[in-house]
């Protein structure tokens, strides 16, 4: 043994003892300080017979916690996560039960709620010691990177040539290019602000009509969202009901992309794909949903959770921490309703936890998965962290509680990057977004009825009282009772419905909502309706819900203009003659080709519904119940951001605009494939004789939930 190993031999041994030392004081400490936790035998010991049995139970929980702890973690990767990490305490405690237990002449004894108290204690106090000692000692450092990840060591960088750089894909979920902007200069964010500082490129894009996750990370991360007309959608040839976030949705949207476009996606090659709805093609995959929808050992989903609680320190710190966020947001909530803040929106129930997971155990688990991928060495890595999307849904997309996470979004992001400095190859790091959020009070906290009211109420069917006294239901009542008495000449009725669900009729709509996106499909007509059949069918619908003030237009097809948009004031536009400049001229560029897109798509709705958009505010009327919301056109949740290192190329030339998710998708694909060749398999759908061509400037030219994954509302994420 040479001596650098000798030398790295002493200190581990040196930091073994000193954290030994460390937890021994700390179980004297907390034994003077706590009445049911003993160290003595009951006639009582001297200090050196005290010190020697903490000595002893420090020892026998550390190697209970190397040893053991792993074996529960696997053993119980079936328990649902937020479960698990209320469990981490009890089976800390228990194990500190056992160490006790081993103490000769039973001088140990804790009652058990004692004891998890004194084994979180010791858990931290034991991680910090030893990261603490290891600070200065990268080779220490990056040894507990590896236990913490689960990752297997690879070979000394110095014994090889330097490889290519790998590429690691941060998503910050929902954070819009604006609020990033505003974030740095409000010293929010140090790391990002940082790297503007250093030549990093702030590039904008424009999402398609549906901006939000679904349709962005597929087009993202497999190169195709067509067909993909919102957050969630009605499709008739198969009656199914189809919702971006769940699994069996998820995993059909996948099939489809990867079918149209002829390639696996865009980390089909030594990739690993962390926290995303899709999996890119990655073969490593943690928190994925469409790896989550399987049974069995194909599912490799959980084995993330199994990377990072298997450190025993690690786990109390996050079980911390998700308590500590739900304290917070109870707090925050009760701040907001005390202090009548408008608009505001109900945020009790499970919503507390459902906010600790995104917030707390996917940020930590997702952030582990990327440090041990980089340390791997792995050529790309896209992770999503959905923290800020979380909390701007219920909080608005600015304010206090979304600048605290921003804050921590950059500590994660600095993290990173810090580790990547000990990776076996350079990475090149590459923020971005899949879209922003724009804020607004909900559409019914406006107008006092749900868009399902106004499209009840449009065709004449029965709605609660509650909707009838509110001025838009008692409107679209009048209108729809008049033109049916007009066009059927029979009677509408008008019975005192109560707000149940009613049951549905085959001339019933169903009403979906994506964000302030509304979709109005009629299951019983197999095809697309028309407007002249809607028309004939529901004479006042689409007068109604044109003319609301809520409503920002409307599409629909037409037997005589192929289709139309329809807005307030009798506005109707030939689809195929639209412009930036007409009736979508509020929504900014680009809204006439995302609209005449979206119309091409075999399961549009025959309905498509935006709401109003005020551009002095930047306000929108969620369908749903959202303060902050995306999911169609309107102000800043269109425009998500492309933060890239100087050493790429500019992902568009220069004044031109970067559009659509696909668009990502390609330029994401031409960075893996610079610096080393083809990094990602150039399928049929990027055959290089049809690549785009590159300027010199970089630029393309133009020519049932499983146990594993976090229960959550069907929000529009």
């Amino acid at each position: 043994m040479g001596y650098g190993r000798w030398r790295g031999a002493g200190r581990a041994a040196v930091r073994v003892v000193s954290v030994w030392a460390v937890s021994t004081a700390t179980l004297l400490v907390l034994a003077a300080l706590l009445p049911d936790f003993q160290l003595q035998s009951p006639d009582g010991d001297s200090l050196t017979r005290t010190a020697l049995t903490a000595a002893w139970a420090a020892g026998a929980f550390g190697l209970l916690t190397a040893l053991v702890w792993p074996l529960v973690v696997r053993a119980l990767l079936l328990v649902p996560a937020l479960v698990l990490g209320l469990l981490v305490f009890f089976l800390n405690g228990s194990l500190l039960l056992v160490a006790l237990w081993l103490i000769p002449d039973g001088r140990g004894a804790a009652d058990p709620e004692t004891a998890v108290v004194v084994a979180a204690v010791m858990s931290a106090v034991a991680s910090a010691s030893s990261t603490a000692l290891a600070v200065r000692d990268d080779d220490a450092y990056r040894r507990r990177l590896y236990r913490l990840t689960g990752r297997t060591r690879p070979r000394d960088p110095r014994s090889v040539p330097v490889p290519a750089p790998g590429t690691v894909f941060l998503q910050l979920d929902g954070v819009g290019h604006e609020v990033l902007r505003r974030a740095v200069d409000d010293g929010l964010m140090p790391t990002v602000a940082g790297w503007l500082e250093a030549g990093y490129r702030l590039t904008p894009w424009r999402t398609d009509w549906s901006s939000q996750t679904g349709a962005s990370q597929l087009g993202i991360l497999h190169g195709s969202n067509e067909d993909v007309p919102a957050f969630r959608w009605y499709e008739k040839d198969t009656g199914r009901l189809m919702v971006s976030n769940r699994p069996a949705s998820a995993v059909e949207l996948q099939r489809r992309a990867v079918r149209r476009t002829g390639d696996g996606g865009l980390l089909s090659l030594d990739g690993a794909s962390r926290g995303n709805l899709f999996s890119g093609g990655a073969d490593e995959v943690a928190l994925v949903l469409t790896v989550a929808a399987r049974r069995g050992r194909r599912n490799r989903s959980r084995a993330g959770y199994f990377a990072y609680f298997s450190d025993p320190a690690n786990a109390v710190r996050t079980a911390g921490s998700l308590v500590n966020e739900v304290v917070r947001e109870v707090a925050q909530s009760t701040r907001a309703r005390l202090r009548r803040e408008t608009p505001r929106i109900r945020r009790g129930g499970t919503y507390p936890f459902v906010r600790a997971f995104a917030t707390v155990v996917e940020r930590d688990v997702v952030v582990a998965a990327v440090l041990g991928d980089m340390l791997a060495g792995r050529t790309a890595v896209y992770a999503d962290l959905v923290a800020y999307d979380e909390v701007a849904h219920h909080s608005g997309p600015r304010g206090r509680d979304t600048d605290q996470v921003l804050r921590r979004l950059d500590r994660a992001v600095g993290l990173i990057a810090r580790v990547a400095e000990h990776a076996p190859r350079p990475y090149r790091i590459v923020l971005l977004s899949d879209h922003g959020q724009s804020p607004g009070e909900t559409f019914e906290g406006a107008y006092g009825l749900t868009l399902k009211d106004l499209v009840r109420a449009g065709c004449g069917l029965p709605v609660s009282r509650r909707v009838g006294r509110t001025r838009s239901g008692a409107e679209a009542r009048d209108a729809a009772r008049d033109a049916l008495r007009s066009a059927l000449h029979r009677p509408v009725e008008t019975g005192e419905e109560t707000e149940r669900e009613l049951p549905a009729r085959p001339s019933e709509p169903v009403v979906l909502a994506s964000g302030n996106l509304g979709l109005v499909s009629f299951p019983d007509v197999p095809h697309r309706m028309t407007r002249e059949e809607i028309d004939r069918r529901h004479p006042a619908l689409l007068r109604a819900l044109a003319q609301h003030p809520g409503i920002g237009f409307l599409l629909v097809a037409s037997e005589a203009h192929g289709s139309v948009v329809l807005a307030g004031d009798g506005v109707e536009v030939p689809v195929a003659e639209l412009a930036d400049d007409g009736p979508l001229a509020v929504f900014g560029r680009g809204a006439a080709d995302a609209v005449r897109r979206t119309d091409g798509f075999p399961h549009v709705a025959d309905v498509m519904v935006n709401s109003m958009y005020d551009p002095a505010t930047g306000t929108v009327h969620a369908f749903e119940e959202q303060i902050g919301s995306h999911g169609g056109l309107g102000g800043e949740q269109a425009h998500p951001f492309l933060l890239s290192p100087p050493e790429l190329s500019p992902p568009v030339g220069e004044g031109e605009e970067l559009v659509g998710a696909e668009r990502v998708h390609r330029v994401l694909r031409r960075w893996l494939r610079e610096d080393d060749g083809p990094q990602v398999p150039l399928g049929p759908s990027a055959d290089p004789a049809d690549a785009p061509e590159i300027s010199p400037s970089g630029a393309e030219t133009e020519s049932v939930l499983p146990v594993e994954w976090p229960v959550r509302p069907d929000k529009n994420h």
